[in-house]
């Protein structure tokens, strides 16, 4: 009788998503004042890795991996977040904040044979291939941990053996698979107490992937750790994060100029729709890049577009939902590998994704709105290196986006000049 009021009172404290959402309160921690704030990546620390007190596997996987100095939003983050704090982060694309919760989940958890003991949610299927790859990276020296990635596309009896036979210590996934395994009894979350969302505004701001969310959240432990992290996270969408936790600690950007990428040059070219081909072309043939990202509106400009670059011997591949779940993926992780230097695409890889190696992003297609804008030219520039975006704008409705993005960010997007220096966009 005991455990069913418990279970009752953990029903009471869950969301209630009709009612009207609460007046955001202050937040109890926001670091965007003072000297801290203004340092970003640029600022080096006094204090690395080593003082946040992480195991030694641990340590030794961040010197793989090329990293020396924790960025502002890690070295806000991982002290509280391995001490267990629940912990809500909004900040710029390309400041670790994957690593956060990567090396705070690490560093805390004890495996367990056929227990999972963290579970990780996020809206795409490429993003979740991404952070369990991430997961991977940095437990190289902690083998008895293991960690799995599912998501719909693959057939479901792959995952329900994958579970019986290997059942992995930390879970990583998309809403609707993770749910779909948890109702079925193969996937067990009575253990877990480690429970994040990456890019959590894109899941609790859609109604369906909330209600899968909430129903995932309810079948786990009522004492756990919750983390949410995003680039972009709006005032409203903020208590209804809050109704998951207890407590957070919460690290938000609340000047959003301060979201624009340091090391970042953004420029914008006017033109016809009709001069967009012929502009590209001579734009791949006259910059130097590592690898970039064009980004088009919809699955069948991207398919033409990269049709059109294939023809004209550019290397280029594209990646849109109109395609298999086994192609997509396939193509992404020949990109991320640098197979290929081009890479055409929709909105489906404007968040979250992380290649290293790109280092511009031509908007084709002027997104849809500022939050877009700086999820896509956040592919390029990221953890403090260099980067070029430059979005075409053929119409009314493009430059009233552009001008939302410059008096939203604080950023002036000047008119791609005829010569531009490459050492302002290339990593030296």
């Amino acid at each position: 009788m005991g455990e069913t009021r418990e279970n009752d009172a953990y029903e009471e404290e869950l969301l209630d998503y009709d009612e009207e959402e609460e007046k955001v309160p202050d937040p109890a921690v926001t670091k965007t004042n003072g000297e801290a704030a203004k340092k970003g990546y640029s600022g080096i620390y006094s204090s690395g890795f080593r003082d946040f007190l992480l195991k030694p596997e641990l340590l030794r996987s961040i010197v793989d991996c090329g990293f020396e100095h924790p960025s502002e939003v890690q070295h806000e983050c991982i002290p509280q977040a391995i001490l267990g704090m629940d912990v809500i982060c909004q900040a710029k694309s390309g400041m670790g904040k994957t690593a956060v919760f990567v090396l705070s989940t690490l560093q805390q958890i004890d495996p367990v044979a056929g227990q999972v003991a963290a579970l990780v949610l996020c809206h795409t299927r490429e993003l979740a291939y991404q952070i369990c790859h991430e997961f991977e990276r940095f437990s190289t020296y902690l083998p008895g941990v293991k960690v799995a990635v599912f998501y719909g596309g693959v057939n479901i009896k792959i995952h329900k053996d994958l579970l019986k036979n290997e059942c992995p210590h930390i879970v990583v996934g998309t809403p609707g698979r993770i749910l779909a395994l948890a109702r079925d009894k193969d996937l067990s979350l009575k253990n877990v107490r480690h429970f994040i969302l990456d890019e959590c505004d894109k899941m609790l701001e859609s109604l369906d992937m909330r209600r899968d969310v909430q129903e995932i959240f309810k079948m786990t432990p009522h004492d756990k750790q919750v983390m949410m992290f995003s680039a972009t996270l709006s005032k409203a969408i903020r208590p209804v994060c809050k109704k998951f936790m207890q407590d957070p600690m919460e690290i938000y950007v609340d000047d959003e100029a301060k979201l624009t990428l340091h090391g970042l040059v953004q420029h914008y070219i006017k033109l016809s729709e009709l001069e967009k081909n012929r502009k590209l072309n001579d734009l791949l043939d006259a910059l130097d890049f590592n690898q970039v990202v064009i980004f088009v509106k919809s699955v069948s400009r991207a398919a033409e577009l990269n049709k059109l670059l294939v023809e004209c011997n550019f290397p280029s591949i594209c990646i849109h939902s109109g395609m298999s779940q086994e192609e997509r993926l396939a193509r992404y992780k020949g990109f991320k590998d640098g197979k290929q230097r081009i890479l055409v695409a929709t909105d489906l890889v404007g968040r979250g994704i992380d290649i290293e190696r790109v280092n511009i992003v031509i908007n084709y297609d002027m997104p849809d709105s500022a939050d877009t804008y700086l999820h896509r030219v956040g592919r390029a520039g990221r953890f403090g290196t260099k980067g070029l975006a430059i979005t075409f704008v053929s119409s009314a409705s493009d430059s009233d986006v552009l001008n939302q993005v410059q008096e939203r960010f604080e950023v002036d997007i000047k008119e791609l000049p005829e010569q531009i220096d490459t050492s302002t966009y290339m990593p030296s």
